[in-house]
């Protein structure tokens, strides 16, 4: 133990000295710092005394889940209100369309020229789905008493352009992050807009101790049992099943022979990441913020606005249906969207074009075959696990008593996802510099990487 600690404090020292990797770890940083800058500057024409009143309506609603991941920009009205969502949102559309149209997905398929347009059309279409999303959001601030100060066009336009620059200038930010600095840009921009809150929560939660709120024994247990479920997290985020492929021996050319090499296929367990709670929470929260969009509070009993109170207190967080209906959407929606990301078809293509096989099964069809049944069955374990990563929190809480600690099933999956694929290319600027890494036996290398798609 002692070992690996002094193994990971000379592996942080060595960071920076590497002058590449320690110029590229401070452009992040800068940037990142920039961007929490910018999500703290309010747009005009708002009234943020009456805003802060409407900060817990968010809770339960789309604009909660959206206003986690901009850091809570959303919910203060700022410049970079929209966050880098417009882009990610643009992306999992062409990811999508690129599963249902033949043109689109040819054009992914065609190299670093396809990849050209389709990052040109997916930068467009969040231009536009920052327009839109910035008039509605404009709406929905006029619509709240006292928030602007002189509603109308002027505010709704102001509005627009406001955050529209906000939303193109952060996704260029994450794009010069991933260009020039460490890691995923769009990821890391996530990242830390939802660790922001870890601060807060964890100065409420040893205030609610000091008040008496609950006792150090709980709280003692409490951390520990979080502690536990992380790294859960991790063991199951890494873990994947490893199909072995073999390549035979080949002569490629004025005598020269490619010896054959043993290799292996690995797919993980939760190759949908946390793509289905999002969607799953996406929709369970339908009813309640249609509810909310029609002006209703309190108890409602009649008409629409009493079909979605309905709705909306059946769906409500803590019942049983919604538990029941929340785990099978996840389920439901890890096998839809593990479908649209992963094509057996094209690895099992991949794979005979470079002459490798499958020991026992034939090339072609029965390894596409092979390649789906295998995933068809490590994809459940992967979407009950997701739905138990899920629910847990909820569950915690309702033990302990306690709702003011920061942590939550989206929150910690995609904390922990950003920050191993971090890692990753910090260890493997290392290793190509022959400076020792985090881990000397670290499978974090070996994470999510698939060498014949």
């Amino acid at each position: 133990m002692a070992n690996e600690r002094t193994q990971a404090l000379q592996a942080a020292q060595n960071l920076f000295k590497v002058p590449e990797l320690k110029n590229k770890i401070l452009f992040t940083l800068m940037a990142l710092a920039i961007y929490r800058f910018g999500a703290h500057v309010p747009t005009a024409g708002v009234n943020l005394p009456a805003l802060e009143t409407l900060a817990g309506q968010f809770q339960g609603t789309l604009f909660g889940i959206y206003d986690m991941f901009t850091g809570g920009a959303l919910a203060r009205a700022t410049v970079f209100a929209l966050g880098i969502m417009p882009y990610i949102s643009a992306s999992i559309i062409f990811q999508v369309l690129g599963a249902t149209f033949p043109a689109i997905e040819k054009l992914q398929k065609e190299g670093e020229e396809g990849r050209r347009k389709i990052t040109q059309w997916t930068r467009y279409s969040t231009v536009f789905l920052c327009i839109m999303q910035a008039y509605g959001y404009s709406i929905f601030l006029e619509s709240q008493p006292g928030v602007v100060v002189a509603p109308g066009w002027g505010f709704r336009i102001v509005t627009v352009l406001l955050l529209t620059a906000g939303g193109v200038f952060v996704m260029w930010l994450g794009e010069q992050i991933t260009e020039r600095g460490i890691g995923n840009g769009m990821s890391l921009l996530i990242f830390f807009s939802i660790l922001q809150g870890f601060p807060a929560a964890v100065v409420n939660t040893i205030e609610l101790w000091q008040a008496g709120g609950i006792s150090l024994f709980k709280l003692a247990l409490l951390v520990v049992v979080l502690i536990a479920i992380t790294a859960a997290v991790v063991a199951l985020t890494m873990a994947a099943r490893k199909i072995p492929v073999q390549i035979p021996r080949k002569v490629v050319g004025r005598g020269r022979v490619r010896e054959g090499t043993k290799s292996f296929i690995p797919i993980r367990i939760n190759s949908a990441g946390v793509m289905p709670i999002i969607f799953a929470q996406a929709l369970i929260i339908i009813p309640g913020t249609l509810y909310s969009f029609t002006g209703g509070q309190g108890v409602a009993t009649s008409g629409i606005k009493g079909v979605l109170y309905d709705l909306s207190q059946m769906f409500q967080i803590g019942s049983p249906v919604y538990y029941i209906t929340y785990a099978i959407l996840i389920i439901l929606f890890t096998y839809v969207y593990t479908a649209i990301i992963f094509n057996p078809v094209d690895l099992a293509e991949n794979l005979k074009k470079q002459g490798g096989f499958i020991p026992g099964v034939k090339p072609g069809a029965q390894t596409a075959e092979y390649i789906d049944q295998v995933l068809t069955r490590v994809t459940l374990p992967g979407s009950v696990y997701l739905a138990v990563i899920a629910l847990l929190p909820f569950w915690i809480f309702d033990a302990f008593d306690i709702q003011t600690f920061f942590f939550g099933g989206t929150s910690l999956l995609i904390v922990v996802g950003v920050a191993l694929d971090t890692v990753q290319q910090m260890q493997q600027h290392l290793l190509l510099r022959q400076y020792e890494g985090f881990m000397k036996k670290g499978r974090v290398k070996y994470r999510g990487r698939q060498r014949y798609m």
